[in-house]
């Protein structure tokens, strides 16, 4: 992680150290202002900004964003250049790029858009301007990238009409292509995407359009319509693929009939025909068609995918089927089979087949694993768990340094104000772009400041899978202990619930509408206040910890 802004004055950041740890950071002076500015800026109303009230505030680059995104398209790369420029270590450089080349885009400003570019960015719409901008000076790279854009069974955004129109008018996107993504619209159930496609081709491919039509209506007349389907038949394995895609979902034991009947005479390619028969074994599988179990167990070897393969293992489990689970563990690609998960069973299974020694072997294998499995494997054996803890302490000298890291500032200059959700992105951001050491250093920070959903976040971006400790805080400890004492449940347990559904966001929300720390649906939330004689929180009560 880059630190690009001068240090503040000593004093300044003396109180900072002595106040980075307590549960409420007071305010710089200027706060009030920057937070009444950036509200201005959000609305553009620029004579309300006090500029010489927010200079030299850690945040004044927000207030800037706005004004200088305001602009475009108009202000001119050089511009955009300078202020990524200035504000790299900030989410801010992304932000700005990817505003200035979505709106570049839209203007047809592409020299401009190619100027503040630094690769494909990020997202359909501006991926599409991208490429269209550099049909002109790269057209190989502008047609593959189009191409990518184009495989898709949705609409894309408006955005990408010119470049698919001059991909099309040029060959690079040709009729199979055309066929390919009809045959994915189809999949997908975009009926009106399949219908334009359609309008697209030429009369080579009636053939073809005539069977997705009659197929639409009935997936069983699979076995009667053509088997070569456009040009040199090139379009058979995408209608195959996408016919036994949907007919395998609505009737798995007769798609099956169907795929035996014509398997034999479809001039397909391999990568087509390996696509119908693993889907049609691993929903064989998941249904559980006793019928098909044999076709299964016979082209599992050429099927070999891990999702399948974990399928037949979990049947072959469920029938006390030992031998079966040691062929079908042996199957498996390799990382796949060497993890805790499959050696524990195939331990089990050497085990009840009386073979201890290769239990032992496979036990000891999946008791280095720090999961479920491997502590299961150890259980066995009588072993101690493979932990692999990490262990991490910083001076207080360094921890001082941290508290005056320009990200840092920011994040707790946004808290002040009220800007959570900026924080969050600053704050990640600065973990996303920070060293191994930097990286550890700012969950250290953030285990200090007691900031709980934060220091998961910072794990998950970091990767810091051994910080068990930082992975797994025992936040709201009291509060757990209490009313794991009133309702007589291991508050540790909710501690562990806790930390999967929220990350131990009190704030979290999901889209079906759960709230806070344990994720409660309001109703729910009314339901256990009257088991335990406390008044409703209400839907944002939820939210309090």
């Amino acid at each position: 992680m880059r630190h690009f802004f001068p240090l503040y004055r000593a004093a300044a950041l003396l109180t900072a150290a002595a106040l980075s740890f307590s549960v409420t950071a007071h305010a710089q002076p200027s706060d009030s202002a920057l937070r009444s500015a950036l509200e201005a800026a959000r609305s553009q109303q620029w004579e309300r900004i006090d500029q010489a009230a927010i200079s030299g505030h850690v945040l004044e680059g927000y207030v800037e964003y706005h004004r200088l995104r305001n602009r475009l398209p108009q202000a001119e790369p050089g511009q955009i250049l300078d202020f990524i420029e200035r504000h790299q270590d900030s989410p801010l450089s992304d932000w700005m790029r990817g505003q200035a080349i979505a709106r570049y885009g839209a203007a047809g400003r592409f020299g401009s858009l190619l100027a503040v570019a630094d690769g494909e960015p990020s997202g359909t719409e501006r991926q599409c301007y991208y490429y269209t901008a550099l049909l002109g000076s790269d057209p190989r790279a502008a047609a593959e990238g189009g191409r990518q854009l184009w495989h898709v069974g949705s609409s894309q955004p408006s955005a990408c009409d010119t470049l698919f129109d001059r991909l099309r008018a040029s060959g690079d996107i040709s009729e199979f292509d055309i066929w390919e993504r009809k045959m994915l619209a189809w999949e997908q159930g975009e009926t009106g995407l399949v219908s334009y496609l359609g309008r697209l081709l030429g009369s080579r491919w009636q053939d073809g359009i005539d069977a997705v039509e009659r197929l639409q209506r009935s997936y069983a007349d699979v076995t009667r319509v053509p088997s070569c389907i456009g040009p040199e038949c090139r379009g058979s394995g995408p209608l195959f693929v996408s016919a036994m895609h949907g007919f395998i979902r609505a009737d798995t034991e007769a798609a099956y009939e169907a795929w035996r009947k014509i398997a034999p005479h479809l001039p397909i390619e391999e990568r087509h025909r390996h696509a119908i028969e693993e889907d049609l074994a691993f929903y064989s599988l998941v249904r559980g068609i006793d019928h098909n179990m044999h076709w299964v167990d016979e082209a599992l070897p050429r099927i070999a995918t891990t999702r399948v393969l974990e399928l037949r293992i979990r049947h072959a489990l469920a029938n006390r089927d030992w031998a079966g689970v040691l062929d079908w563990v042996e199957m498996m690609p390799e990382d796949s089979r060497d993890n805790s998960r499959w050696q524990y069973w195939k331990a089990r299974a050497h085990e009840q087949l009386g073979d201890s020694e290769r239990a032992e072997v496979a036990y000891a294998q999946a008791a280095q694993g720090r999961n479920f499995f491997g502590f299961a494997a150890a259980d066995r054996i009588g072993r101690p768990y493979s932990l692999n803890l990490e262990r991490n302490n910083f001076d207080e000298s360094y921890r001082n340094e941290v508290a005056r890291w320009p990200a840092v500032q920011r994040t707790e200059a946004l808290l002040r104000i009220g800007e959570d959700g900026l924080a969050n992105s600053e704050w990640l951001h600065a973990v996303a772009t920070a060293s191994p050491r930097e990286a550890r250093a700012l969950a250290d920070y953030a285990q200090r400041r007691g900031w709980h959903a934060r220091l998961v976040q910072t794990t998950i971006t970091a990767q810091l899978w051994d910080a068990l400790d930082w992975r797994f805080p025992e936040a709201y400890r009291e509060h757990f202990l209490y009313w794991g004492r009133q309702t007589g449940v291991d508050p540790f347990l909710l501690m562990g619930i806790a930390r999967r559904e929220s990350a131990y966001n009190p704030v979290a929300l999901s889209p079906a509408g759960a709230r806070g720390l344990m994720q409660i649906m309001p109703g729910t939330a009314t339901q256990l206040s009257r088991q335990l004689g406390i008044s409703d929180p209400g839907p944002y009560g939820v939210l309090d910890p």
